[in-house]
């Protein structure tokens, strides 16, 4: 199941650490995920490049028999280092537990306006 970030952590407070991936093809989708119902334990996904290779949505529905037999295993998905319009579309998907904006290439000024708008735009759709 996709929880938020917050879930996850408190799930794992003081209990494991949470293993925390740059998922960039099926395969490593997979295994992970395969790794995360055996030993029961969240996933924290995080990609930035790698939606280019395949979207971690797709990776979520290669095995769904598989997800119904551990219906405890949680997992969240953070968009790494994602520039503006990437945040927007992985705000709006719906699919997403967090997003981590980079307009380190902008000039200070204008790396705080885009800032606020990803958070005003991430805040609208929880809120």
């Amino acid at each position: 199941m996709i929880v938020t970030t917050k879930k996850l952590f408190k799930a794992a407070y003081e209990k494991y650490a949470i293993g925390a991936y740059n998922i960039n093809n099926l395969e490593q989708a997979m295994g992970l995920f395969r790794g995360t119902w055996i030993a029961r334990r969240p996933l924290l996904s995080r990609s930035a490049k790698g939606l280019v290779h395949i979207p971690i949505r797709t990776c979520w529905k290669v095995d769904p028999e598989r997800r119904r037999g551990v219906p405890g295993c949680i997992f969240a998905v953070h968009l790494d280092h994602g520039d503006e319009e990437t945040c927007y579309d992985c705000i709006n998907s719906g699919f997403y537990s967090s997003v981590m904006i980079d307009a380190s290439h902008e000039p200070f000024e204008g790396n705080i306006a885009t800032t606020k708008r990803v958070v005003d735009a991430a805040h609208a759709k929880v809120l």
